[in-house]
């Protein structure tokens, strides 16, 4: 039991290193500048985030870089008004905000099953929009 928590721990801690070792190249926020590319980023970081099982090691980590994510993806696009309008964007801060509360108000706490719906369906709306080019 001591020896699996301790391996656990140290994956963790591995993960949170390569995320942050990832997260330093490029630009220092992590994001590229291009919305498109930089929603669809966020987008499969918080997919992945969601599916993790309630009892993985790396879920700590994910939860994380994903928290991480919500609050650079909000502070690069809110105040830009070329993104301000389009439809993917207000859908997507809608997702950002619900699962940002989430883990705000129940840190320890699994995300919903109806939370976990309801944001795979406004993902999906906000993948719609941007082939369309809104």
């Amino acid at each position: 039991m001591i020896m699996k928590r301790y391996w656990s721990r140290l994956l963790a801690l591995v993960l949170v290193v390569a995320i942050g070792l990832i997260g330093c190249s490029g630009s220092p926020d992590g994001l590229s500048g291009d919305y498109r590319q930089d929603t669809l980023a966020v987008l499969n970081t918080l997919r992945h985030t969601l599916e993790l099982p309630d009892d993985s090691p790396e879920k700590l980590a994910a939860q994380s870089q994903a928290r991480q994510q919500i609050n650079t993806f909000a502070a690069r696009y809110q105040r830009d008004n070329s993104v301000a309008g389009l439809g993917s964007f207000t859908t997507m801060r809608t997702a950002l905000n619900s699962l940002a509360g989430h883990y705000s108000s129940y840190p320890n706490r699994p995300v919903p099953k109806k939370l976990k719906d309801r944001l795979e369906m406004e993902f999906n709306q906000v993948e719609m929009a941007l082939q369309r080019g809104a």
